[in-house]
């Protein structure tokens, strides 16, 4: 019988055009935990959560199958005890991991990298203290053990109520680096030729290096090459990743070529008031506020409070970091305006992510148009923006929620339980790749 399923299965799996082949599995210890990683031929959409008696880690990989006779590596001193896998819902390659106890966990698909083809790694972090360190290099062969198909997977029993995920490892603080202009906008255009697109993409990636190097922080660049983004879509794009800040880098332009030194702007309290029109205007449209509050259910007068406290604080805050930014542009040269100024620059709208414009110095003064080209200065400035970021953040830590998650019972609704966790529809259908409003019972929902 269990020959005949697994020929049935087989068959299932060549008429179906899979996305993605798990090729292989490596597993290494270190003082900190265990590293998973799964190697594979494509990338692919995936989700994990844990249950609890016993402890157990499942990885869901969308239209995805394994290789046939994949080995294992040892589990000795990790927190695992073996390891089970099976199709689900005819495309999704369903991986168990049994574990010895519960578990903190980080994950991450990481793209092609010289020889490493596409691999999702997943970081287990575990109070016990790992008894010997390994390392793929260093470590001893083990031996070779047939990853075996377990229909158990497949018929995995249907729970209710509510079970918490365990708390993930700390969140990285984004911070959404947007260079202005770019594509069939050049922006300004120095004495020299100089294009600010091009200053500014160059200043900005820089940053982001500086970004990424600091720890529980990483950049996001709303865009990395020359093409144009309108302004409402990059705010879209910081918003759509998570952004913590939003920074905006241009090069400043005056018809004085004696104009000189950089300026930090913040959302005058006219812009904010004009967007703040428009997305009660179109509360149905309008983004999801942070926290996953929708304005689209909500009254006019009840909107209008939710919105404005929004936006109060995330003026407050983008004042704060305009001018520990600011201070930062002082120790590299001249500054235009000694205080932070104001004004309704439209990428400077998101209602609920701190947001400043940077004008790093004035392309049309050639002066300042040679240092903009200089490596040397624009990583001067990379370096100022950053520490005026650090500076935010350490007086400011950000304090993340852990993840939920909900198991779908008889009468639950996707309505009710966006209630239940006061989050919106919208957000909990995008989490969870959800196309319809349709939910099975026994289904574990991710609450953002």
């Amino acid at each position: 019988m269990l020959r005949l399923l697994l020929s049935l299965l087989l068959l299932s799996n060549m008429t179906y055009a899979w996305t993605a082949t798990v090729e292989g599995f490596r597993l290494s210890n270190s003082k900190e935990g265990t590293r998973i990683v799964l190697d594979m031929d494509a990338g692919a959409k995936y989700s994990t959560f844990t249950l609890d008696n016993p402890h157990r880690l499942v990885i869901d990989l969308k239209n995805s199958k394994q290789k046939n006779n994949m080995t294992l590596p040892s589990f000795a001193h990790s927190p695992i005890n073996g390891i089970r896998h099976g199709i689900r819902q005819k495309t999704t390659l369903r991986i168990v991991l049994d574990l010895k106890h519960s578990v903190t966990y980080e994950s991450q698909l990481l793209t092609p990298n010289g020889k490493a083809s596409h691999r999702l790694v997943i970081d287990l972090y575990h109070p016990e203290k790992i008894q010997t360190t390994t390392t793929l290099a260093s470590a001893t062969p083990p031996k070779p053990t047939k990853l075996k198909p377990d229909e158990q997977v497949v018929a995995e029993k249907k729970s209710t109520g509510v079970r918490k995920f365990k708390p993930v490892a700390k969140q990285d603080i984004v911070i959404a680096i947007d260079p202005g202009h770019g594509g069939q906008d050049p922006g300004a255009i120095g004495k020299y030729g100089s294009k600010e697109k091009d200053i500014v993409l160059s200043i900005a990636r820089r940053l982001a290096k500086l970004i990424d190097k600091e720890s529980g922080m990483r950049a996001y660049l709303t865009r990395d090459r020359d093409v144009f983004i309108s302004l409402r879509q990059r705010i879209k794009k910081a918003h759509d990743h998570g952004a913590d800040m939003f920074i905006s880098i241009h090069a400043d332009s005056f018809h004085r070529t004696q104009a000189k030194g950089a300026s930090v702007y913040v959302l005058s309290e006219r812009g904010a008031s004009s967007e703040a029109a428009q997305l009660l205007a179109d509360k149905e449209n309008a983004a999801d506020l942070a926290g996953g509050i929708s304005l689209e259910d909500k009254d006019d007068l009840l909107a209008s409070v939710l919105l404005d406290l929004s936006q109060t604080a995330s003026l407050e805050a983008s004042l704060e970091v305009g001018k520990t930014v600011l201070a930062g542009l002082k120790r590299v040269g001249s500054v235009h305006k000694k205080n932070v100024e104001s004004a309704a620059f439209v990428v400077l709208k998101s209602p609920d992510i701190p947001s400043i414009l940077v004008e790093t110095a004035f392309i049309s003064n050639p002066s300042e148009e040679r240092k903009l080209k200089s490596t040397h200065h624009q990583n001067k400035l990379a370096r100022a923006m950053l520490a005026g970021i650090n500076s935010y953040f350490k007086h400011n830590p950000i304090q993340r929620r852990s993840l939920q998650q909900h198991i779908v019972s008889s009468g639950d609704t996707l309505s009710t339980i966006a209630q239940r966790y006061q989050v919106s529809m919208a957000k909990l259908k995008s989490t969870n790749d959800l196309t319809s409003s349709i939910l099975k019972v026994g289904e574990i929902l991710r609450i953002p």
